[in-house]
């Protein structure tokens, strides 16, 4: 399993580390979503972590499955990753993305699905550079791009697949914040920290109510 769990108190910090780009496969996806649904049932834990390796938070889809040539398997694949990020948007617990380095196409996608955004301030590569190797956006990452990104960003952000920097991707709407990269983790576990006392029927429930229009142009 590429994705280990440590609890602080009531939150829940899990870490992507596959020893190469943190590559979204099937394997990984289930992973992910499993990790969510167990917060989402465990009452013990309020707010979800999600961090990177160092220098590489996720290099977006497996590169061998979208360079396979099956476009049965890369449907599959488009699928189960638009799963996985209603998944998370739509998360009756708040998530936190502690994105420690470089965080391309599907990468920048799970950026957007987490409610609150760490990053570092360093020339890292964060943005959606599908147009810039021939892919087109499926449906549902264009829905969550167009509610999350700023939109004096939008067209260069989706349609030219322009990247950005920490600072530059905190402009843009991928990051909240921008920090030294060795503090990315503990500011992310301390955004999450000051999370934890909203109440979680409520967050639920707002969250339904704020994002039914995006989560429904997400769906399959």
């Amino acid at each position: 399993m590429s994705v280990t769990i440590e609890r602080d108190g009531q939150v829940l910090v899990a870490t992507i580390d596959d020893g190469k780009a943190n590559a979204l496969s099937h394997a990984l996806i289930d992973d992910l979503r499993g990790l969510i649904a167990q917060a989402e049932t465990d009452d013990d834990v309020r707010v979800v972590v999600l961090a990177g390796r160092p220098g590489r938070f996720c290099a977006g889809f497996d590169l061998s499955v979208i360079q396979s040539g099956d476009p049965h398997a890369q449907a599959r694949l488009l699928a189960d990753g638009g799963d996985l990020m209603r998944t998370i948007y739509g998360s009756s617990v708040p998530v936190v993305a502690a994105c420690t380095g470089h965080s391309l196409a599907a990468g920048a996608l799970l950026l957007l699905a987490c409610d609150r955004r760490v990053g570092p301030d360093a020339p890292v590569k964060i943005g959606l550079n599908e147009v810039a190797i021939g892919l087109a956006l499926p449906r549902w990452a264009v829905a969550q791009a167009s509610a999350r990104l700023a939109p004096t960003h939008l067209q260069a952000a989706v349609a030219t697949g322009q990247l950005y920097d920490g600072v530059g991707a905190v402009a843009a709407g991928y990051l909240d914040r921008a920090v030294a990269p060795d503090d990315v983790i503990a500011q992310a576990v301390a955004e999450a920290q000051s999370m934890v006392g909203i109440d979680p029927t409520a967050y639920a429930a707002i969250v339904k109510s704020l994002r039914r229009t995006t989560l429904e142009l997400m769906a399959p």
